[in-house]
């Protein structure tokens, strides 16, 4: 759509949050429209045809605490099949490089160190993370490369009390054609004007201001739902300013996670939804998913500053190093077997500047605070600003009908 010059509510970011905002407004008989800086929906849920046989999910692909994920039901609503099987994150690995009793020995230091993080958290007294590794450990900087793929970042860096308030059941199911797709296709019908990339809310005035590249638009109430990066970064700037905001996006940084699928030659030979990981004791290390729905494809992760590394050595560094690392675990005839895809650069990509969010040591409370509106006109939501579901697509979506709520009970009193 084009862009209106005056507008009821301004909707920043096309993603989940900003999605699940429009949606929770739709039948309200206001003004809506969303701005987003991308040329489509969906924000950090992306998902391409890598090729002719490989659908490839670039940002999130799963859905965490499937039974309470506001997405399963979308899935349904819109006719998207799930996949309910178990991940194969523990149960499902391949290869000797990670013998069995190697494995038992690493998740048993794994759940010690789970056990540790919660006594720790219960004190209610925040720490890092890093400090509940047993000294000495040897798996412990395995440990920390699980928590480069869970938070984006090495363990120094996560607060104990936020890890300890995320939720999670433990079941985690999949879109057969792609979480991306599911979230376009929840996004479709809503009022999206593309290529919009805002960069100045001026809530000076009676109605609030906002300056984007396709020009200038006026609206009584904002609802932001963009990553914390562009708010710490200042790349969309608040007039007048809001230190507090800033600050708090700033304890709540974007963690690097990456990932790249590999075509798989021959893969008829190789089972389907296996785990490939060594036994490397390092944390700069990738973990494998082997023909994720029986595709002929390797996906690969990583994360934490390994990711950004990998991310900074230039389009196509993810994917070598992959190879090179599987050849490792498989040996060197698997080279022949193997061909890039796709990879992302979360990191380097403008409008997301980063994976999802992690609150540093003594910033937990900074959720609440950038959740928290502003003079009844400026309403914020996106994964950070979710108490129990961040760094999720549907902790995102939630959090965008909550705003919408927000809005809708200002104007109620009025």
């Amino acid at each position: 759509m084009s862009l209106p010059s005056s507008v009821d509510v301004a909707i920043i970011g096309a993603g989940a949050a900003g999605l699940g905002a429009a949606h929770a407004l739709n039948g309200s008989g206001l003004s809506v429209v969303v701005l987003e800086a991308r040329d489509r929906l969906g924000g950090r849920a992306w998902t391409v045809q890598a090729s002719p046989e490989v659908t490839f999910d670039v940002g999130c692909g799963w859905l965490h605490s499937a039974e309470q994920n506001s997405f399963a039901a979308i899935a349904g609503e819109l006719g998207f099949e799930l996949n309910k099987r178990l991940p194969p994150w523990r149960e499902r690995a391949y290869g000797n490089a990670f013998p069995q009793s190697e494995r038992d020995d690493f998740m048993r230091a794994l759940d010690e160190f789970y056990d540790r993080l919660s006594d720790a958290a219960a004190s209610g007294k925040d720490r890092p993370a890093a400090t509940c590794l047993a000294p000495g450990n040897r798996w412990n900087p395995m440990i920390d490369a699980i928590s480069t793929y869970v938070n984006g970042c090495e363990l120094d860096e996560v607060s104990i009390l936020d890890w300890e308030a995320y939720e999670d059941t433990n079941t985690n199911w999949r879109v057969r054609r792609g979480y991306g797709t599911l979230i376009a296709a929840y996004g479709a019908p809503c009022p999206v004007a593309f290529n919009c990339n805002v960069t100045l809310i001026d809530h000076s005035g009676k109605r609030v201001r906002i300056e984007s590249s396709l020009g200038a638009l006026t609206a009584d109430k904002i609802i932001v739902t963009v990553p914390t990066n562009l708010i710490a970064d200042e790349a969309i700037r608040f007039s007048p300013a809001l230190p507090a905001k800033v600050d708090a996006a700033r304890g709540l940084p974007l963690g690097a996670d990456d990932k790249v699928t590999l075509a798989l030659a021959d893969a008829d030979v190789f089972p389907k939804e296996a785990n490939l990981r060594g036994a490397t004791m390092r944390t700069k290390m990738g973990t494998y998913h082997i023909r994720p729905f029986g595709q002929p494809c390797i996906e690969g992760f990583f994360g934490g500053t390994f990711a950004r590394e990998l991310e900074n050595a230039g389009d196509g560094a993810i994917a070598a190093h992959s190879i090179d690392e599987i050849a490792g675990f498989l040996g060197n005839d698997i080279r022949r077997k193997l061909k890039p895809l796709r990879e992302s650069r979360w990191t380097l990509d403008p409008f997301a500047r980063g994976s999802y969010s992690h609150a540093l040591p003594g910033h937990s409370g900074d959720r609440a605070v950038l959740a928290q509106p502003v003079d009844g006109r400026l309403f914020f939501a996106g994964e950070a600003t979710s108490p129990n579901f961040f760094s999720t697509a549907h902790g995102a979506r939630d959090s965008g009908e909550r705003a919408a709520r927000e809005v809708l009970a200002a104007l109620a009193r009025r």
